[in-house]
């Protein structure tokens, strides 16, 4: 079960990097996930959530506007897939499997940008413009983020 929640949350790191994250660190705070003895404690801090949260919204307004680069790029897919990576050594740390998790969320990442991207180009060119589809997808990666860390072990 971690290795799938380590793989979905690094596919929600694929549609939108700084959301996986976030919804970690929300989880650690709130004691959702257990951190606190080990190297990513830092992700439950009391500050770190906000600091997230922030960056999250603030890629969500970036994404809709037409100079944002192609989640495909060197840097915005390495991005996505560290955070995915990031986000799924978490989810494995408690229950002793950082590494596992993080190779199950840099997998899902993968998965995520590329498929996010697909899905993405094909429901813009049913919608006639991007807007809407990109509105789908920040819903999806925000439903699924939280979905994913409600059901956490």
């Amino acid at each position: 079960m971690v290795f799938i929640l380590a793989t979905l949350i690094g596919v929600v790191a694929g549609l939108r990097a700084m959301m996986a994250p976030a919804a970690i660190s929300w989880a650690a705070h709130l004691g959702w996930l257990r951190l606190g003895d080990t190297p990513l404690a830092l992700l439950g801090y009391s500050w770190t959530p906000w600091i997230l949260t922030l960056l999250a919204l603030g890629e969500l307004v970036t994404d809709q506007l037409p100079s944002t680069p192609s989640r495909t790029v060197p840097v915005q897919f390495g991005g996505r897939v560290v955070m995915g990576a990031l986000s799924g050594a978490a989810i494995g740390s408690p229950s002793g499997s950082p590494t596992g998790g993080a190779m199950a969320g840099a997998v899902g990442a993968v998965i995520g940008t590329l498929g996010g991207q697909a899905a993405r180009a094909n429901l813009a060119s049913a919608f006639g413009k991007d807007q809407p589809a990109a509105f789908l997808e920040d819903a999806v990666a925000i439903l699924a983020a939280l979905a994913i860390v409600m059901v956490l072990p």
